[in-house]
């Protein structure tokens, strides 16, 4: 099913330069992108991956993680093959780099649908364009976002937010809400751990705000890499430039794919992360990877009254009004 791709220009000699990611590389006849799944097929650039599944599931939304939008609820997850980060601690490394590492595309058959109707008969309330990053299966992502906004099931990426203006302004308007992976606020960690640049996801989540799309924000907390101080204030305070109801996630790292000798976060060191948010005026920061842990809960951010219970992806208490405080009537922010 390979699919002529979107966002990209011709070039001399058959060469093109695609416009979808921050890279916008520039890719000769027979080459692919840095994405490993868009390839320059005589002059005319072709998405490797349309309509090719390699992960679907049934999740709960909390799991993405989003806590403020439709909780309770599950979403229908997809991904295919490939990424545009090569992340040395990526958790779904055996299908996000699957193209570059063994240069395969795997991956069943399914129209945009077929993956409709499955959210639609699974009763999910939207589906997640998760797992590995979306931006590169955009072709097929947006086919179908257009069906299931035409059948009342919303639309979520779960991203790391390296995606060109150019793309936001085509998706902008069939995405309903984004969880970006913010994970550094230094440079010089994404181009080492990464291969990219911060710089265009800042843009990205700013361009996101502007149009109306639901954000919340992840970030990974890896010891020695991005846990200091003087960087967690950097990064609670450009998120609090996003708006002070932006919630944000900080998750536990847990030892995977090249990083199997680096320690797990402290719980600690996440909950003294948790404290930077909170002082730097975010209503809304979270522990993630720590079941149980109380800085999973939601509370109103007038009274303290539990609003939202969880342990892990799983809510066990939800008291709201609507969607708002029923002690004290203040309202949640998010989409209920």
């Amino acid at each position: 099913m390979v699919h002529e791709a979107f966002l990209y220009e011709k070039e001399a000699d058959r060469g093109v330069k695609c416009a979808l990611c921050a890279h916008r590389c520039r890719i000769e006849a027979g080459a692919r992108g840095i994405c490993g799944v868009r390839e320059n097929r005589e002059g005319i650039l072709r998405s490797l991956v349309y309509g090719r599944v390699i992960a679907e599931n049934v999740d709960p939304i909390e799991k993405k993680p989003l806590f403020h939008f439709l909780p309770g609820s599950r979403s229908f997850s997809i991904a295919t093959a490939g990424c545009n980060f090569s992340c040395a601690f990526c958790q779904n490394h055996g299908i996000s780099q699957l193209p570059r590492e063994e240069h395969r595309i795997a991956g069943r058959e399914r129209t945009p649908v077929q993956i409709v109707e499955a959210a639609r008969q699974s009763g999910c309330g939207s589906i997640a364009y998760t797992y590995t990053e979306p931006t590169i299966y955009f072709e097929f992502a947006w086919d179908i976002a257009g069906i299931a906004r035409e059948m009342g099931v919303k639309n979520v990426f779960i991203t790391n937010g390296y995606m060109t203006a150019e793309a936001l302004d085509l998706l902008g308007p069939r995405l309903d809400a984004a969880n970006v992976d913010l994970k550094s606020f230094r440079d010089g960690f994404y181009k080492k751990q990464c291969g990219a640049r911060l710089q265009p996801v800042l843009d990205s989540l700013k361009k996101m705000k502007e149009i109306g799309i639901w954000v919340e924000v992840t970030t990974l907390l890896i010891p020695g890499l991005n846990d200091a101080e003087e960087e967690l204030r950097d990064l609670a305070g450009f998120i609090f430039s996003l708006g002070a109801k932006t919630p944000w996630h900080i998750s536990r790292f847990h030892p995977q794919y090249r990083m199997t000798g680096t320690p797990p976060t402290p719980a600690a060191s996440i909950h003294r992360a948790v404290e930077i948010g909170k002082s730097t005026g975010l209503m809304y920061v979270y522990s993630g990877n720590l079941p149980g842990d109380d800085g999973e809960n939601t509370r109103c951010d007038r009274c303290g009254h539990l609003l939202i219970g969880r342990c892990g992806f799983e809510i066990e208490r939800m008291d709201l009004k609507g969607s708002v405080c029923p002690r004290c009537g203040t309202a949640l922010h998010g989409v209920f």
